[in-house]
């Protein structure tokens, strides 16, 4: 399993989320308000290989 960087894991999730918006108590919706942004306390930030989100692996798995 390749490993995310950090940067583009970011990238994907903000992209997911203006495409999809964040809808009320989605898994988006829960990561963006108690990570207030913070990349380390989002759902794809999972040391080494941030694939902690499932909607950020399948989208990097697309764009790779």
């Amino acid at each position: 399993m390749k490993s995310i960087p950090e940067d583009i894991a970011l990238q994907i999730c903000e992209q997911i989320r203006e495409e999809k918006g964040v809808r009320l108590f989605s898994q988006c919706w829960g990561c963006v308000k108690f990570s207030k942004g913070d990349g380390k306390k989002m759902c794809f930030y999972d040391p080494p290989n941030n694939w902690g989100c499932k909607l950020v692996n399948k989208q990097y798995d697309r764009q790779s």
